[in-house]
This record gives C-alpha cells, sequence and structure tokens, in this order.
C-alpha cells in the first residue's frame, strides 16, 4: 500500500492511460478523498469485450507492481462483466457497457471531482485538468 496521495493520484492516472490506450471507452477517475473512507481514487472504464477487460486488467495489475503498489484483491475476472481491482488507495473497475449503466457508479459517488483527462494516449498525466462535472 502507497500512503502518498500524489502517488496513488499518479496511479490512478497511468491506470485510466493504460484503459484508455486499450480502447476502452469512457475512462474517468473520481477523487473520493474526504468522500470515502475506503480509498482516495476510483478509475472507472468501460471495456468492448470479456477479453479486452481481462486483458486491461492483467496491464493495470502489472503497473501497479511497477509502481509499488499491491493488490488486495480482484473480483469479477473470471465472468468479465464487471473486474474490480484493489489496491486500496486506487480501486479500478472495468465494467462491460450493460454492467457500467446498471451499477452507475458515477451517480453513486456524483460528489466526487473527476479528474478528466484529455487525449490521455498521448499527453503526459501532469497535464490532466481537474474539473468538477
Amino acid at each position: 500500500m502507497v500512503d502518498n496521495s500524489k502517488e496513488a493520484k499518479s496511479f490512478a492516472l497511468e491506470a485510466a492511460g493504460l484503459a484508455s490506450e486499450r480502447h476502452c471507452r469512457d475512462v474517468l477517475v473520481l477523487d473520493l478523498k474526504g468522500i470515502s473512507p475506503a480509498t482516495d481514487y476510483f478509475v472507472i472504464a468501460t471495456g468492448t469485450s470479456d477479453r479486452q477487460i481481462r486483458s486491461v486488467a492483467d496491464e493495470i495489475s502489472g503497473a501497479a507492481r511497477e509502481n509499488g503498489f499491491q493488490r488486495f484483491g480482484k473480483a469479477g475476472y473470471e465472468n468479465a462483466k464487471w473486474v474490480l481491482l484493489d489496491f486500496v488507495d486506487v480501486v479500478v473497475h472495468i465494467f462491460s457497457q450493460s454492467y457500467r449503466e446498471y451499477y452507475d457508479l458515477e451517480l453513486l459517488w456524483g460528489d466526487a471531482k473527476r479528474l478528466k483527462v484529455k487525449n490521455i494516449a498521448t499527453e503526459d498525466t501532469e497535464n490532466a485538468e481537474n474539473t468538477e462535472i
């Protein structure tokens, strides 16, 4: 577990970047600091197939290891309709389209600031904009 909030934010943006680069749709990061006692950031993405969802989950898990983040949990990998990766400070959700619409985490955590990243595949994550939507 990484206690540094700056490192958690950087990893959340990197995970979002990996999802975006791998053609996930509607990728966003929710800043839950001060809202959730469980985590600081949610990364939410929509995959286009079971195979893609698993592949993106594997890549994000690999990036986490490289950044010193230990994964404390993984759920939904076999069915690949909603894969959850728990890195404590950062929780990654990779949904199928129907599961994302059904669970609607953006609505559930509507008070959270969204870290919206433009052209994440080509821009440095330091250029991400903090915006409330």
